[in-house]
This record gives structure tokens, sequence and C-alpha cells, in this order.
């Protein structure tokens, strides 16, 4: 069975030599990586150098023209196989000249060889080629141990013993060119055998590595997509405290507003009052500013102290009330710190500092689904009235804090499932502002 190359061992071989380079050529249409097209040219070239044993009359006459110039064209491709697999530009770049080099040769070689035969005759090819095989096999080998000595991976390990194997065992069958054909027979086995064997050998081994090197290049994008997605968590975050920061001078701004004119009508008592509230609530904010997130219950916390500064400079005073729904656990929602208080800001500012009578600002945290739900609600003027007293200035440019807290609160729950909506509930009996801000509890 062995002496005869039409048998079935040798017929599965080249079947399955084909069937790989059918596949591994598709592949390379798919993601158009070069490794994939080499390798694929390589088992091509191996396939139909087999099918010069098993050729008749007219076509066997052809392959003593390109015999050996498949064979140079084979190696040439699995020169620039091993270049990409290995990433020899990148661990052995001096090598790496060397393998571009001798590719080239190869490449030069193919055709020279054909010019050969019809110059000379394909006796003489063999005599040439009986020349340059042993330096190509002495140079592979140097190229063996660097690839294995150099290049700490396993792939370059199981890539060179691949290799070596066939190595050996094509120079087993290359060895018929002197001791003769006669030989292998009388051991009752083709010569060619051996080629077939180590190519066989060979491509399940190179099949392997590639299957391991797409799973560590998948391995190296989900990677990727986890830094990137560190990356783009902490520029959320930076974002988020550019614009804390400025919101909070914005606050201060406005509070030691205050304190001016209190000390400008002599209102000493008052303005002690004030700066001694507002000192702990600098403190406060200062303790949460190092953090980009705090609880639901700090930012109550710090609501109510900014709440009884802004009681002290509205005339008259005003009502607040604060309502949370039984379902809510205000330690374990994370927000942005002071994110309600630019509309608490608004709803006095704009809302109950223009109105007589009593004043209220009622703030409501309760669950709605699979979402907090906080309204602020207040009985002022209502945003329309406030707009056509400004002459519609509100509606050119948003209240500095309420904006940048909008967009702080997007940032941290990824614009997901995230909406603020600001609505005029006046009517002919009552006025008013109804802030809802609605985001994921997660």
């Amino acid at each position: 069975m062995l002496l005869d190359v039409h048998s079935e061992i040798y017929s599965w071989i080249r079947g399955g030599l084909f069937v790989l380079f059918i596949y591994h050529f598709l592949i390379y249409f798919q993601n158009k990586s070069k490794l994939y097209l080499y390798y694929s040219l390589y088992l091509l070239a191996l396939t139909i150098y087999f099918l010069n044993g098993i050729s008749y009359g007219f076509v066997s006459e052809i392959y003593k023209y390109v015999n050996f110039t498949i064979q140079f064209l084979a190696y040439a491709a699995y020169i620039s196989f091993a270049r990409h697999l290995l990433e020899t530009r990148t661990y052995l770049i001096k090598w790496d000249r060397y393998f571009s080099i001798e590719t080239v040769t190869l490449l030069i070689l193919s055709p020279f060889f054909i010019l050969i035969q019809f110059a000379l005759g394909y006796n003489f090819q063999i005599k040439v080629f009986t020349f340059v095989a042993p330096l190509l096999t002495i140079f592979t080998i140097i190229s063996y141990y660097i690839i294995f000595t150099r290049i700490k991976d396993d792939f370059s390990k199981y890539f060179v013993v691949g290799s070596a194997i066939y190595l050996i065992l094509a120079n087993i069958t290359f060895s018929e060119v002197i001791i003769g054909k006669e030989f292998f027979i009388s051991k009752g086995v083709h010569p060619i055998f051996f080629l077939y064997i180590g190519a066989f050998l060979q491509c399940i081994i190179f099949s392997i590595i590639i299957g391991f090197t797409i799973k560590r290049f998948e391995q190296k994008s989900k990677n990727a997509e986890v830094r990137l997605a560190i990356k783009l968590k902490e520029m959320e975050e930076l974002k988020m405290t550019a614009l804390q920061s400025q919101m909070n001078p914005h606050f201060l701004f406005n509070s030691l507003n205050s304190i001016n004119n209190f000390v400008i009508k002599n209102e000493v008592e008052k303005a002690s009052d004030y700066i001694t509230k507002f000192s702990k609530l600098i403190r406060a904010i200062l303790n949460s500013s190092s953090s980009p997130t705090s609880t639901l219950s700090e930012e109550l916390r710090l609501l109510d102290l900014y709440i009884k500064l802004e009681q002290m400079r509205v005339k008259g005073g005003f009502e607040y009330h604060v309502i949370v729904g039984d379902e809510i656990n205000l330690n374990n929602i994370k927000v942005p710190p002071m994110f309600l208080q630019p509309f608490i800001e608004n709803s006095i500012w704009h809302g109950i500092m223009k109105k007589e009578g009593d004043k209220m600002i009622k703030l409501s945290i309760k669950k709605e689904g699979n979402s907090v739900l906080c309204e602020v609600l207040d009985n002022g003027i209502g945003i329309n009235k406030a707009k056509e007293l400004s002459n519609n200035m509100s509606n050119k440019r948003k209240f500095f804090g309420a904006e940048a807290t909008e967009n702080r609160i997007r940032m941290l729950y990824q614009k997901k499932d995230v909406y603020i909506v600001t609505k005029d509930i006046s009517s002919s009996t009552a006025t008013g502002t109804q802030v809802s801000i609605k985001f994921p509890l997660l």
C-alpha cells in the first residue's frame, strides 16, 4: 500500500491538504490577513506538488518543468507565513531581513529552474537542486535555532517542532537522489511517503497554532475592550469632576454675595450666622469633592445645609419638605455630589423669590419601576411667567448649575434611561414649576 501513490492514505493526505487550502483561503477573504493568504498558498503548492506522482502523459511532462519551481514557491510562501505568524519584524529584526532575502532568492530560483529545463534538461535540474537543497536546509536549521531561543513564545516552539518534523522527513525523501529509489522500494515504501507524512503532521501542527493564534487575538481584543472601557470611565469621571468644580464656584459666588449683602445692610448677627452655616456646608462640599459620586443620603444632608442658608437669604423665608419612599435605600444610591442643589436654587431664585405670600419647595424621592424619580416642586410664579419677566433669557441660556448637573448625571449613568424634564404646573388657581429627574436604580 505504501508503494502505490494512488492508494487511500496518499489520497486522503492530498485531499486533506486541499481542504485546508480552501478553508484558510476563504478565511483570508473574510479578514484580509496575509497570514491566511500565505498559509493557503503554501498548502496549494504542496497539493499541486503531490499531484506529480499521479499524473500521466503530457501533464507528467509539464511537471518536469515546474516540479522544483513549485517546491521553491511553496517554501517562499512558507517563509512569508512564518514571518507573519511569529512576528519576526518585531522580535527578530535582523533575521527578518535574512528571511526577506531568502524569499526573494526562492522567487528568483523558481523561473530559473524552468529555464534550466528548457536549456539543459531535467537531470541538470536535479544536479542544481542537489547543490541548492543542502544550503537551504542549513539556513533553515540555523533559523529554527534562532527562533526557538530568541522568541519566548510557546507558538514559536510548536512552529519549530512542526517544521523540523517536515524538514527531517522531506530530506529522507530527497535522499532518493543520492541512495536511489530502489533502497526505499526494497523496504516496502515509496520515497515520497515520508514527504507526505511530514507535510501532513506539519499542517496539523500549524492549523492548531493558527487556532490558538485566533484565540489569543480574540483575548487581546477583549482585554483591549476592557482597558478602553476603564479609560472611558476614567474620562467620564474626569468630566464629572470638571463640571463639579465649575458648579461649586458658581454656588460659592452666590453665597459670598449674600454675605456681602448682609454686611452692607449692617445685619451683623445674620452675617455671622450665615458664615457659620456656610463654613459647615463648605467643609461638607470639600469632603465630597474627592469623589465623583456620593450617596443619596449624603446628598440630602448637604442639601439641608444649603436650604438653611437660602432660607436666610429669601425675604420671609420658605418651607422645605422632603418625602422619601419606603422602598428607597438612600445609602445604596449613587449620585453626583450636589446634583439636586442647582434645581432647588432655580426654584428659589426663578420661582418663589418672585412670589408674594407663602412659599414652599417640596422634594420627593421614590422608586418608579427600575428607576429613581426625584421631583422638585415649588409654588413659585411658574417657569413660563419667569421667562416672560426675564424677556425670554431663560430660553437662550439655561441656568449654569442646572445645565452642568444634567451633564453630570447623564455621564454617571452613561445616558441610559436618564431624563430631566421641567414643566410649568400653573393653573387658574395656583402656580408653580415641577422638575422631574429620573435615572436607573443600580
